[in-house]
Parts: structure tokens; C-alpha cells; sequence
């Protein structure tokens, strides 16, 4: 799996990813140093976690429409739908390193661990 394979592009692509299951997206944008921080271990998260959820990224710059909708302020933000409804997220200010967002990420869906 590639970074790129993660992206949603546009807020159609974003919408449908996230109708259906349990789906966990994380907004950045290019210039932001906790983002690329993160960035690095996004593909291993994504593998790691994929029995419980799909991880995908947006870029909130590029998609303003959707980081506007539900409120992205702060990024890197990680927002947890259930059948295209929010149900969790993980603030910019607790996103700053990768261990961070791995504690995040291992909590949620917890029921569904194997």
C-alpha cells in the first residue's frame, strides 16, 4: 500500500468512503510539520488496523468543503465515522506524534479487536 492509495481527493470521493462501515480519515495539509511527522506511519496503521477499520486521508486545503463541514480547525485531525456518521475524533493537539496517534487509533473499534 502507498500514501497515495490512503487519499480522498474531492468531497464526493470523501462521501463515499465514508458511508458505509467503519471508516477513519485523517486531515492534513502539505506544510503542516506534525502532519509529516505522522505521514511516515500512515501506510503501517493502515495495514495494522485494517480488520477494524479503513484508514484514508484528506488534505484540508484541497478539500476545504469537507475540513469546514466538520469543523477541522486544527490538523493533523482524525475523525471516526460509523456508517457515515461521526462518532470520534482525535484533536490536533493530541496528534503531534506517532505514538499519539497510535494510542488513538488501537482504542477505537476496540470491540472489534481480534
Amino acid at each position: 500500500m502507498r500514501l497515495q492509495d490512503l487519499e480522498l481527493t474531492s468531497a464526493d470521493l470523501f462521501r463515499s468512503a465514508v458511508r458505509e462501515g467503519r471508516v477513519v480519515v485523517e486531515f492534513y495539509t502539505q506544510w503542516c510539520p506534525d502532519c509529516r511527522r505522522v505521514e511516515g506511519s500512515l501506510t503501517r496503521l493502515a495495514g495494522r488496523f485494517a480488520e477494524r477499520f479503513t484508514l484514508l486521508r484528506v488534505d484540508a486545503e484541497a478539500v476545504e468543503e469537507i475540513a469546514a463541514q466538520y469543523d477541522v480547525r486544527g490538523i493533523p485531525s482524525f475523525l471516526a465515522f460509523t456508517d457515515g456518521e461521526l462518532v470520534d475524533r482525535l484533536y490536533s493537539r493530541d496528534a503531534k506524534s506517532v505514538r499519539q496517534v497510535e494510542d488513538y487509533l488501537e482504542g477505537l473499534y476496540a470491540d472489534s479487536a481480534s
